[in-house]
């Protein structure tokens, strides 16, 4: 974020910001998407994408990518840029998420995290999800294990009358 401002802005992603989200996917993993990976889950129904810009400049700061299926949504991406990482970026992003999907209580939240990041694996204990599974050798380019997590559905709100 700029100097100015300690906000930040979040909008759905488009097309238009693919650029972007390259730079930041390719300077975040060893095996970055592909700019038609994430074109294709911009582009589908079931997916929603959402991104955190500067709204000083409109500059992507971080992004989010799930998918939705029956019973869970799927975090599939969470990157922020390198150089504004530790600025509470991820955990806005997320619970932007959980606010964007709250009406869809009936569903958790599923992801796989590699076993060696610790910094994403607290983020996300602390949005909430638990460690509930491994999955052996996920990674391809270092055969490293995944941890999955989950967050389970919101319970049901009492309706007033």
């Amino acid at each position: 974020m700029s100097a100015t401002a300690n906000r930040v802005d979040f909008r759905r992603l488009e097309l238009r910001d693919l650029t972007e989200i390259e730079s930041i996917e390719r300077a975040s993993y060893p095996t970055p998407w592909s700019r038609s990976m994430f074109a294709g889950e911009l582009a589908k129904p079931s997916s929603i994408s959402l991104g955190a810009f500067d709204p000083e400049n409109d500059q992507l700061l971080g992004y989010l990518i799930i998918s939705r299926y029956v019973d869970a949504w799927h975090v599939m991406n969470l990157a922020v840029a390198p150089k504004h990482r530790r600025k509470h970026i991820a955990a806005g992003l997320l619970e932007r998420l959980f606010e964007v999907t709250a009406g869809e209580s009936r569903r958790g939240y599923t992801l796989e995290v590699r076993v060696s990041n610790a910094v994403a694996i607290k983020l996300y204990e602390q949005a909430g999800f638990k460690a509930r599974g491994v999955r052996r050798g996920y990674y391809t380019d270092n055969r490293e294990d995944a941890l999955i997590m989950w967050r389970d559905p919101e319970p049901a709100r009492p309706r007033r009358t």
